[in-house]
């Protein structure tokens, strides 16, 4: 094995005649470069740590602080008023200088005093400039003086150019909710689906719960939101997802599709070699922090950047009790998947990039290896797949050691995950709704042994040159994964492209090493144990009943011209498409984001209110029509006003599972945050976001639309919908139940969402009427 050899850097070899030492001048070669390019990575990330470090000043806002204050010097007065004097007394090199020389130095520091005290107040005033939040609940389109002058303060003390992390010093801490206020908001949001007397204990229990143990448990959180940078955010890694013992297949992990209409080559390694030569570029900004800070939508306010961190060479560990995250600072190559095998593929030769046609040369090479898998390799990511408990004890066993050891950690240490997968995906074929359905549940599971369920993310390339991706769920949020996901497909084909034959471009290095064999040595009673991981996975991966489709009626441009938001439209649509589905309302789970704070992650919209629900009921009721458009407009503004209490830290879900926690680590029992914690959320839902527009031009190419992502059901008998609007025109929808619940049928849902969504816009908007609908003269809904 060539690669094998040239990793010695020397031999010896002990004759008559003495030693005879042999240097292999390419693997010192190697060597050296490996740690240039270490050094050169260390030395951009002190760089850029010294920035944001200094940030809103830049450092060369120091040397005009110095220069100022020696110019003013120069002119025979004193700015420090006295203090550079009591510097220079105190110099402890005051007898080697001259008195001149004394003065300079003296001034220098001071002026260094003055820079960094200057820094520290710019940062402290911006801090409190984005603590305010009082612009998102004004009216669209009018905007108070109060937040013109804010708005204008941002801009002066945000600086210039900043840096992907220049704003995390400066972003306020999560605020914790008043008792009071989470409990009344927690009493309105479940007062639609409980009886007279249900609700009467409920505020029973939430009452007792504030008069006796609430303001116990309140102390507690207020004195860590004092301590840490975010109450929240490292409890809720922990319990919701690092302690989970299920498996992560389908209930935590989610995927991200290609393009809907565009395959921009059918050949698999071409497609391979742009996609991962683009993740790579994008891993390369991230690591200048070249990327620029995401921002609200339209807006100058900056949102946190933590989560980015941990993007790439990051792994899930399994563990008997919990799980941990493991991140490594650099990788510089990916685990390959294929038939059964696992490859190590170099993505760096000389310290240099590979080109996307060398990248596309050595995944053929993978392509084209006949060898066949090692026993027990070839169901060996099942382990990934099942239960976090046998995983954890199996790796214990049979991966602490010896080639196994080092075979895994290639794979856990790999800047991210490959599979080749042989099928063909996408729209296509005879029923391109049913292929758009087996795209989903493949990239949600797969063959439920061929991905590598515990990394960040694993990128899946099909045969037929489709890909997807597979994230992890504990490290980052959908958006993170999806501003990821959109880069590399608009780098792929609007900035690398391919040759008229499809293939990469890019000059081609012959003396590249070939992709790498992992070993293995599988005992029989391991194998066994990836027997029923797969069992397990598999009778998940069977129950889910997934569904796919486009909804080209109307879209966002539709419904803003009815002065409505599209976010909430879409999740009254859902209110009363499942109340036709079901007969009943149900605790409903709206993802929103908290990253206007530091180290934010996510807070819960709860989208069925009472407002929601008395339009649905006026609605099916057959109410007049003006009433009926008043309550979607009042319901649509409550959802509005929920949503932004959610992004401002006044949500109440998240406060709540802190209380209950910090109640678990005293020891001490409350009924009230017992019953609200395991009230079961039969529909989750979430907005996947078109984050970087520049990157599509969706007027000149319309073709090149994102299908978004999805996720599985969070209740066994329950929904899990997943939407992105795209463009003015289009939502896709991406719906997920159980085949074991006899009450869910997802194709039957997305049959419900598509009439409630024509039957709000006939509603809102008179003049159209609904073709599908014979009597009644419902009418469509603009947002």
């Amino acid at each position: 094995m060539a690669e094998a050899h040239q990793a010695v850097a020397f031999q010896f070899t002990i004759t008559p005649e003495g030693i005879d030492l042999q240097l292999s001048h390419e693997a010192l070669r190697q060597v050296y470069i490996s740690g240039l390019r270490s050094w050169k990575k260390k030395f951009i990330r002190m760089k850029n740590s010294f920035i944001t470090g200094v940030y809103p000043a830049s450092p060369s806002s120091w040397l005009f602080v110095v220069i100022a204050i020696l110019a003013t010097m120069y002119t025979r007065s004193d700015p420090s008023m006295g203090l550079i004097a009591k510097i220079q007394e105190h110099l402890p090199v005051s007898q080697s200088l001259s008195v001149q020389c004394q003065t300079v130095v003296s001034a220098v520091l001071f002026s260094t005093l003055l820079w960094l005290s200057l820094i520290f107040t710019m940062r402290l005033c911006l801090k409190q400039l984005l603590s305010y939040h009082r612009w998102m609940f004004e009216q669209h389109g009018k905007m108070s003086n109060t937040t013109k002058v804010w708005v204008a303060l941002v801009r002066i003390f945000s600086g210039r150019q900043p840096l992907l992390y220049s704003y995390q010093g400066s972003l306020p801490n999560l605020p914790v909710p008043a008792i009071k206020d989470t409990l009344k908001q927690y009493l309105e949001s479940v007062r639609p689906l409980m009886s007279a007397s249900e609700f009467e204990r409920m505020t029973k229990l939430a009452t007792q719960f504030e008069n006796t143990l609430g303001n116990r448990l309140q102390w507690y959180l207020k004195l860590k939101a004092l301590w840490a940078t975010n109450y929240v955010s490292d409890w809720w890694e922990e319990y919701i997802y690092l302690r989970g013992r299920s498996p992560i297949m389908v209930n935590s992990n989610y995927y991200g599709m290609d393009f809907l209409y565009v395959t921009p080559t059918p050949i698999q390694a071409a497609r391979a070699g742009n996609t991962l030569h683009a993740f790579l570029l994008y891993r390369r900004k991230l690591n200048r922090e070249e990327l620029k800070p995401s921002r609200v939508p339209g807006t100058v306010i900056p949102l946190c950047a933590a989560q980015c961190e941990r993007m790439f060479n990051t792994t899930r560990i399994p563990g008997e009790e919990t799980d941990t995250v493991q991140h490594w600072q650099d990788s510089d190559y990916v685990a390959v998947y294929h038939r059964g095998r696992y490859f190590r593929l170099w993505l760096y030769k000389g310290g240099k990039m590979l080109s996307p046609r060398e990248i596309e040369l050595q995944i053929q090479k993978i392509l084209d290896d006949p060898s066949p898998p090692l026993p027990g390799e070839e169901k060996l990511g099942a382990l990934t797949a099942g239960d976090r408990v046998p995983w954890a004890r199996t790796r214990k066993q049979f991966f602490s050691s010896g080639v196994n050891k080092r075979s895994l950690d290639c794979i856990e240490k790999a800047a991210f995950f490959v599979t080749l997968d042989d099928d063909e995906h996408g729209m296509m074929g005879d029923d391109p709704a049913a292929s758009l359905d087996r795209y989903a549940k493949s990239l949600l599971h797969g063959k439920c042994y061929d991905r590598w369920f515990d990394k960040s993310f694993s990128v899946v390339v099909y045969k037929n040159g489709k890909n997807g991706l597979n994230a992890e769920h504990s490290w980052a949020d959908a958006p993170v994964v999806a501003h990821l996901w959109e880069y590399v497909l608009a780098t792929d084909s609007f900035q690398l492209g391919y040759n008229e034959e499809g293939h990469c471009k890019g000059d081609v290095d012959p003396n590249l090493p070939q992709p790498q064999r992992l070993t293995w040595d599988i005992p029989s009673e391991c194998r066994e144990q990836v027997s029923q991981s797969l069992a397990v996975a598999q009778a998940l991966a069977d129950d889910v009943d997934f569904h796919v489709f486009s909804f080209r009626d109307f879209g966002k441009g539709r419904i803003k011209k009815c002065r409505l938001s599209p976010d909430a439209f879409i999740q009254l649509a859902l209110q009363l498409a499942y109340y036709r589905e079901r007969g009943m309302f149900c605790l409903t789970y709206e993802a929103s984001m908290t990253r206007l704070f530091r180290e934010g992650r996510t807070e819960t919209v709860r989208s069925c209110s009472n407002e929601s629900c008395a339009f649905v009921k006026a609605l099916e009721g057959g109410e007049d029509t003006e009433l009926c458009r008043r309550l979607l407009r009042l319901a649509t503004e409550k959802h509005q006003h929920l949503y932004r209490m959610a992004m401002t830290g006044a949500g109440i879900d998240r406060h709540l599972f802190c209380l209950y926690v910090v109640s678990k680590y005293l020891g001490v029992e409350s009924p009230f945050l017992k019953e609200v914690l395991s009230e079961p959320w039969r529909l989750s839902t979430s907005q996947t976001p078109v984050q970087q527009v520049e990157l599509f031009d969706l007027v000149n190419h319309p073709e090149y639309i994102s299908c978004g992502g999805g996720f599985g059901p969070v209740a066994d008998d329950g929904y899990g919908v997943s939407y992105i609007i795209v463009g003015e025109n289009m939502i896709n929808f991406h719906i997920s139940c159980k085949h074991s619940c006899t009450q869910t049928d997802s194709h039957k849902f997305g049959a419900q969402i598509r009439q409630a969504l024509l039957d709000l816009l006939a509603l809102i908007s008179p003049d159209q009427r609904d073709p599908t609908r014979g009597g009644k003269t419902q009418a469509k809904k603009d947002l």
